[in-house]
């Protein structure tokens, strides 16, 4: 077992334990600011789809297969075509207009400020990290690592073992890396990691001085107009560089036609020609599950001929395809980490073809124009009732009962108040607590409070409480503080029933910037509501997260002791353990209000 391996165990440890307090070694401070009240900068004209050359059915057809997709969950999408946009839709209750959590999109933006340096004389690809981070090295930094250089870490072939799980394991990212073992000769593999593009961030830092935010704010942001735009640091204040970065969908599009110009904006030179060549061009081989054609300067090449693509995972992606002038922004909460998903086989049949216009009509482009804004309108809905007209009266009816029974439970509720037996569980999703090292104390105590037309539930999270407003059977938008950062969510709750036939009480928070939902139910085993049973899940979830931590389970289960005493039952132990931390079942019991 690697030493770098031995902290991460460590922070399994305390999470399958459950302690909360002890989980995270790297130090906390709130960063994420409210989203921006002010206007974001329009860059692009709007069009409609059929001018651009672009059927209008054929929109309608992606947005129908998008949304009916069982493993697609859309949150934004943004087409551009010919420096124009023909689509913006959101996915309620996310809405079009609002940032999100890019995650490893970002890594592509990196790309850009290496990029600049390089234009501007100050960096060269094969510059070596140990020239670079003088001060920092030392005799096993120049023993193990004095082959690497920027170029590895451009294309994710550094071989370097500290990897993401660093980011929960101490403060010093920088010294975790050059003082990390090597797997394999620098440039003859490729090997994804995150801290690749953390470095190549640090390396912006080291050359000017600034962070890459900085660097980037009057080189890349104030040109292309982005203003609504946050990108977390480390506990050491360098630009995290490979996740972290709030955007909007029209400003990630904006750095798309960046590319699609050759770098040219307004007229001026914004980066050079010949490096968005390098960079879209494939350096290196990617395994058949996580790409196409081959992996480039920060960037994945598509699966069109000639496309590329900036890519993150669950979802978010900017895809350039340069033969036909188009951009097309996704914003999603997929249970994918890399390209190869539905969502994008579903992209990629719809615009297989160079142009997708018919001879038509003038009057038929029309009227499905009409039908697509209705069908954008319909997507963007945060109450959805049923049609009579056109769902019948059976299923409206089916629609009013559940509403009925719903506000008929939450009735039996008011005022009520449980306490909780395991406190260990947070109202922050799991995954984005460690993405975003925001680890909650856990809940304590719950509270139904009545209000005139949504349901209220309070939770009591160590110094904080947090109030949510649910709206039955739609979704009503409120703010949370989380340990001082600020996210907006919308929930909805709705009474069910289990396959036992139990009373269920489900309520869907949608973190609204980000690609998680918090899923709770609550189960009441008698009439009287006295016990209170709660299952816990987020979306993405448990495969997901066990997919990231792969290599982990398998320098655990592999353990010559481990392996020994339990066999080939452990690694099937292991996961069962970890699905149960993710999605724990937790028990409450009443309270008087005052408690």
């Amino acid at each position: 077992m690697a030493m770098e391996q031995k902290p991460i165990l460590e922070f399994i440890w305390n999470l399958i334990s459950r302690n909360t307090k002890e989980i995270s070694k790297v130090d906390y401070f709130p960063q994420k600011p409210v989203y921006p009240q002010f206007s974001q900068n329009e860059a692009f004209p709007r069009a409609t789809p059929y001018s651009q050359g672009i059927s209008p059915k054929s929109i309608i057809d992606l947005l129908d297969q998008l949304s009916e997709s069982s493993h697609t969950h859309m949150h934004q999408l943004m087409i551009i075509k010919n420096g124009k946009i023909i689509t913006e839709c959101g996915f309620a209750p996310y809405t079009r207009n609002l940032w999100h959590a890019s995650y490893s999109l970002c890594k592509s933006i990196t790309g850009i400020a290496i990029g600049m340096l390089i234009d501007e004389g100050k960096l060269h690809v094969d510059d070596r990290l140990v020239d670079i981070f003088k001060r920092q090295k030392n005799f096993m930094t120049i023993f193990r690592q004095r082959d690497i250089t920027v170029k590895h870490l451009l294309t994710m072939t550094s071989g370097v073992s500290f990897n993401e799980a660093g980011a929960v394991t101490g403060n010093d990212w920088v010294k975790g890396f050059l003082e990390s073992s090597v797997k394999f000769t620098p440039g003859s593999q490729f090997e994804y990691n995150s801290m690749n593009s953390y470095m190549l961030s640090a390396i912006v830092s080291e050359i000017t001085g600034e962070t890459m935010m900085e660097y980037l704010r009057k080189r890349l942001w104030a040109p292309l107009g982005i203003t609504n735009v946050f990108w977390e640091t480390c506990p050491k204040g360098i630009t995290k560089g490979g996740w972290g970065l709030f955007i909007c969908p029209e400003d990630a599009g904006k750095i798309g036609q960046l590319f699609l110009q050759k770098g040219k904006w307004d007229n001026t030179q914004i980066i050079s020609k010949e490096w968005i060549e390098e960079a879209t061009s494939p350096k290196t081989q990617v395994p058949s599950e996580m790409g196409f054609g081959g992996y480039g300067y920060q960037i994945w090449m598509g699966k069109r001929s000639g496309s590329y693509v900036f890519n993150g995972m669950l979802g978010q992606n900017v895809l350039i395809y340069p033969d036909i002038q188009m951009i097309i922004v996704t914003n999603a909460g997929n249970s994918v980490l890399f390209q190869k998903c539905e969502m994008l086989d579903i992209i990629h049949n719809i615009f297989a073809k160079d142009e997708i216009t018919k001879n038509h009509s003038m009057m038929y482009y029309k009227y499905t124009y009409h039908k697509l804004q209705k069908k954008i309108e319909k997507l963007e809905e945060r109450e959805q009732k049923p049609k009579i007209y056109k769902d019948g009266w059976s299923c409206w009816k089916k629609w009013n009962n559940k509403k009925k029974n719903t506000e008929a439970l939450i009735r039996k509720l008011y005022g009520r108040s449980y306490k909780l037996n395991d406190t260990s569980v947070s109202l922050f999703p799991l995954m984005l607590q460690v993405v975003h090292n925001n680890f909650e104390e856990g809940i304590s105590m719950i509270h139904f409070m009545k209000t005139e037309d949504k349901f209220c539930i309070q939770l009591k999270d160590g110094e904080f409480t947090h109030t949510i407003y649910a709206g039955i059977l739609c979704w009503k938008e409120t703010e949370l503080n989380l340990k001082g950062e600020i996210y907006r969510v919308a929930a909805m709750v709705q009474a069910t029933k289990d396959e036992d036939d139990r009373t269920v009480l489900k309520l869907n928070i949608a973190f609204l910037e980000e690609a998680s939902n918090r899923i709770i139910k609550f189960f009441w085993n008698d009439s009287d509501m006295e016990q209170l049973e709660i299952q816990w899940m987020e979306s993405p979830g448990a495969e997901l997260i066990l997919e990231g931590l792969e290599s982990v389970a398998g320098s655990i289960t592999e353990h010559p002791i481990l392996s020994g005493i339990h066999g080939k039952n452990l690694a099937s132990i292991f996961t069962k353990i970890i699905k149960q931390t993710i999605e724990p079942v937790t028990t409450g019991m009443p309270v008087e209000e005052t408690e």
